[in-house]
C-alpha cells in the first residue's frame, strides 16, 4: 500500500517542472536505460539487482571489496519492496523523487525506512545509524533524552516524513552537543583545543571548506599552548558555520550590494542588529577566522565569506544541470578544434608563465577581442552611418539646405538613393580596423586593473578611471586611421553622380600622417569615453549578478548598454569636432585648421547645439554595440576558457568543463538521475551519514 501512496506522493511533487527546478525525464527513454542494466526477469517483468543499481548504473563502490551491506543499504532507498531487486516502476519513481526540492530530505528518509511502511521507527533509525562510519568512530548515546523526546520514552513511537526531516536536522546538531561532552569529561564545559579538531573533522566535516580546514584546523599554530575551548565558542563556531549564507546577506545589507567594499566589525555588527540569530561572539570568530586565512586586519570582504561557506551541494547541482542543458551540444561541436587550448590549459601554472606564455594570453585575448568586436560593429553599423552624416550635416552650404532634417529622415533617404547597401558603407574597412582596435582597448583595460588591484582583488574607482583612460588613450592608434577612412566613405554617398570611392583610393590619398588628422579629437572622445563606460560597467555588472556573483548573458548585455549610455551621450561633442576636421569639406563648406580652430568656428555658426548632432543617433549606436561586444567577448572567455596564469572577467565562475565531462561519463543520468550522486554524497557531508566502503577496515595511511 505504501509503494503506491508513496508513487503517488513522488510523481504528484516532481510535476512541479514550472517551479524550476529539475525536469522529468522522457518514460521510454528511461525505460529503455533502466533495460541496459536489468539483468533479473520476475513474474515477467525486468528488475535490476541491488549491486548492478549501486555499482554499475550509480558507479558506487567499484572496488573489488566493496561493502555489501553498504550497497544493500543504498539500494534500499529505491528499492520499497526491499526485496533485493529494483522494478521499473521504482527506478522511474526513485527519478521523480530526485526531481523534487526536499530530494536530500526524502532519500534521507527512505534510507531509514528499511521495512517500507512509509514510518521511521527507533530500531530502523538506530540499525542504519550504527552501520556508519561516524557512529563506528564516535557511538551517539541511543538512549539520551534527545532520542526519546522524538520516538517516545519507550521508542516505540513511529516517526513521519515531516517529522523526521526535523529530527534528522536537529540529530546532527545533538551529535555536535554528545560529541563536546564525552571530551569533557570532568564536566569543566571546556575541551582541548585537540579535542575540538578531532570532533570537527568527523561530526562536522562537512561544515569545513578545503581552505578552513587546511588554514585554521589543521595548522600547527591552532594547537600551541594550553588553549581551552568552552562550549559558548564551540557552539558559536557551529552555528556561524551553518548560518554563513545568513552572513553573507548581513554583509550585503551593509554594503548596499556591492561585494568588494570592506567591512569593519562594528559595521557588521550594526547590519546583524536586525537579526537575532547571530550573536556578538559569532561575529568574533568570524573575524578572527577571515584574518588568520587571508590577513585581512580587521576588515573583510565578500569572498573572504566564500572562502568559509560550506558547498551547497543541491543548490549548486540545478544550476549545473540547467547549464549542461543550455551549452551541452554547442560546445561538443566545437571542443574538437580546441583540443590545444584545453592541452594548454591543464599544463600552465601562473608560476610558469614566461615570455611565451604572455605572448600565447595576447594573441588569446586579441582574436576573442577581435571577433567580438566585429560582431558589434557589424549589428549597429547602419546606425554609426546614420550618426555620422547627421554630425557632417552643416548649415550655411551651397546647397541652401539641410540634407537630412533628423536621424530618421537620413535612414529614409539612404535606403531610397542608395538602397540597403548603402547602410554598410565602409563597413569592410571598419571590420579590419575593430579586432586590433578592441582587442588592445579591451587587453589594456584589464592589464591596467589587473595592475591596480590590492592582494583581496580590489580595486579604488579612481583605478577603474585611469583602468578606462589608458584603455581609451591605448586605442587611438588604431581607432584614427579606422575613422578617417570609414567616414569619408560614410559620406561619399551624399555627392549625387559621384564615382564610387574605394578604400584604398582614401589611404593613398592621405598617405600615413594624414590618417592621424584629428588624433587629438580622437583622444578628447575615446579616453573619457572608456574612462566613463569601464567603471560604469564594472558596477552595473556587479548590481546585475546573482546572490552567487555569477552574471547571466542577457544581465551582461544589458549592463553594457546602460554604461554605454552616459559614455556615449557625454563625448558627443569631441565626436562631432573630430567628424568635422576628418571629412573633407566641399565647395562652399567651412574648413578647420585644428581642434580649437573647429570648436571656435562651430561654436560662431552654428551654435551650442551643433555640438551635440547625432548625440541620440551615437547613444543608439554606441550603447548596443558595446553591449554586444563586451557581452560576446565574456561568453567567448567562458566557453573558451584557458588558464594563462592571470585574470578573468567576474561574474564567469560558472564553467562548463566540470558538467561536460560529468554528461560524457554518466550518458545514462538523465532527468532527475543527474543530481543522483551529489544527493547520495549530500547524506554524507549534510548528515554525516557516511557508509563504509569496504567490506573490512582499511589501515590508515
Amino acid at each position: 500500500m505504501f509503494k503506491f501512496l508513496s508513487n503517488s506522493l513522488i510523481t504528484q511533487a516532481s510535476c512541479q517542472e514550472g517551479a524550476g527546478y529539475l525536469k522529468r525525464a522522457d518514460t521510454d527513454r528511461l525505460y529503455e536505460i533502466f533495460s541496459k542494466y536489468a539483468t533479473v526477469e520476475k513474474n515477467g517483468e525486468k528488475h535490476i539487482t541491488s549491486e548492478d543499481f549501486v555499482r554499475k548504473f550509480l558507479g558506487l563502490f567499484d572496488e573489488d571489496d566493496y561493502n555489501k551491506e553498504s550497497v544493500k543499504l543504498i539500494a534500499g532507498i529505491v528499492d520499497m519492496d526491499k526485496d533485493g531487486y529494483i522494478s521499473f516502476s521504482e527506478f522511474q519513481a526513485f527519478e521523480g523523487l530526485l526531481c523534487v526540492p526536499d530530494a536530500l530530505y526524502k532519500t534521507a528518509f527512505q534510507l531509514f525506512d528499511t521495512n517500507g511502511n512509509g514510518l521511521v521507527a527507533f530500531d530502523e533509525f538506530a540499525e542504519v545509524m550504527r552501520k556508519t562510519a561516524l557512529h563506528k568512530k564516535l557511538p551517539f548515546n541511543m538512549e539520551s533524552t534527545f532520542v526519546r523526546l522524538y520516538f517516545g520514552k519507550d521508542k516505540k513511537r513511529l516517526v513521519t516524513y515531516p517529522e523526521f526531516s526535523q529530527f534528522l536536522h536537529d540529530f546532527h546538531e545533538e551529535y555536535g552537543v554528545e560529541a563536546f561532552k564525552k571530551c569533557d569529561k570532568d564536566g569543566t564545559g571546556f575541551i582541548t583545543a585537540g579535542d575540538f579538531r578531532d570532533i570537527m573533522l568527523s561530526v562536522k566535516n562537512h561544515l569545513l571548506t578545503k581552505e578552513l580546514k587546511n588554514k585554521v584546523i589543521m595548522a600547527s599554530s591552532f594547537l600551541q599552548g594550553e588553549r581551552k575551548i568552552s562550549f559558548p565558542y564551540y557552539m558559536a563556531f557551529n552555528s556561524l558555520l551553518n548560518n554563513m549564507e545568513l552572513i553573507k546577506r548581513v554583509y550585503l545589507n551593509a554594503t548596499n550590494g556591492h561585494r568588494t567594499y570592506e567591512v569593519t566589525k562594528e559595521e557588521f555588527l550594526h547590519s546583524a542588529q536586525m537579526m537575532s540569530q547571530i550573536t556578538p561572539l559569532e561575529v568574533d570568530i568570524l573575524f578572527t577566522l577571515c584574518d588568520t586565512m587571508h590577513q585581512t586586519n580587521g576588515r573583510i570582504i565578500y569572498n573572504d565569506l566564500n572562502a568559509i561557506t560550506p558547498e551547497q551541494y543541491f543548490k549548486q547541482v540545478t544550476r549545473r544541470v540547467a547549464e549542461i542543458k543550455a551549452v551541452s551540444e554547442e560546445v561538443n561541436t566545437i571542443r574538437e578544434p580546441f583540443r590545444l587550448i584545453y592541452f594548454l590549459e591543464s599544463i600552465l601554472s601562473p608560476e610558469e608563465r614566461g615570455v611565451l606564455i604572455q605572448i600565447l594570453e595576447s594573441t588569446y585575448r586579441f582574436t576573442l577581442g577581435s571577433i567580438a568586436g566585429a560582431v558589434g560593429a557589424s549589428a549597429v553599423y547602419p546606425i554609426d552611418l546614420v550618426k555620422t552624416r547627421m554630425q557632417n550635416q552643416r548649415t550655411g552650404s551651397f546647397i541652401g539646405e539641410v540634407a537630412y532634417r533628423n536621424s530618421w529622415d537620413c535612414f529614409k533617404k539612404v535606403i531610397r538613393h542608395e538602397g540597403v547597401f548603402g547602410l554598410y558603407r565602409g563597413l569592410v574597412p571598419q571590420l579590419i580596423g575593430v579586432a586590433p582596435e578592441k582587442a588592445i582597448k579591451l587587453t589594456m583595460n584589464d592589464l591596467v586593473r589587473d595592475k591596480l588591484m590590492d592582494k583581496k582583488g580590489n580595486i579604488t574607482l579612481g583605478g577603474e578611471i585611469l583602468a578606462g583612460a589608458c584603455a581609451g588613450a591605448s586605442q587611438v592608434v588604431f581607432t584614427n586611421p579606422l575613422e578617417i577612412v570609414k567616414i569619408r566613405l560614410q559620406v561619399a554617398g551624399e555627392i549625387a553622380g559621384g564615382g564610387k570611392v574605394r578604400a584604398l583610393s582614401v589611404v593613398k590619398d592621405l598617405g600615413l600622417f594624414g590618417l592621424y588628422k584629428g588624433a587629438k579629437a580622437c583622444l578628447l572622445r575615446d579616453v573619457p569615453f572608456s574612462a566613463i563606460y569601464f567603471p560604469a560597467y564594472a558596477h552595473v555588472k556587479a548590481k546585475f549578478a546573482d546572490e552567487n556573483g555569477y552574471n547571466h548573458p542577457l544581465t551582461l548585455l544589458a549592463a553594457g548598454a546602460i554604461a554605454g549610455v552616459p559614455a556615449a551621450s557625454l563625448v558627443t561633442p569631441a565626436d562631432v569636432i573630430k567628424t568635422r576636421l576628418q571629412v573633407v569639406a566641399r565647395s562652399g563648406q567651412t574648413t578647420y585648421n585644428g581642434l580649437i580652430d573647429a570648436t571656435r568656428k562651430i561654436y560662431a555658426e552654428e551654435g551650442a547645439r551643433a555640438f551635440w548632432k547625432g548625440a541620440v543617433a551615437r547613444v543608439f549606436r554606441s550603447s548596443p554595440q558595446f553591449a554586444v561586444t563586451l557581452v560576446t567577448y565574456e561568453i567567448l572567455q567562458r566557453l573558451f576558457y584557458v588558464d594563462f596564469g592571470g585574470s578573468r572577467p567576474t561574474g564567469s565562475e560558472l564553467t562548463i568543463s566540470t558538467p561536460i565531462e560529468e554528461t560524457a561519463r554518466k550518458p545514462h543520468h538523465i532527468g532527475g538521475y543527474q543530481v543522483a550522486m551529489p544527493v547520495l554524497t549530500g547524506l554524507e557531508t549534510k548528515f554525516g551519514i557516511s557508509l563504509p566502503r569496504f567490506s573490512f577496515v582499511k589501515p590508515q595511511n
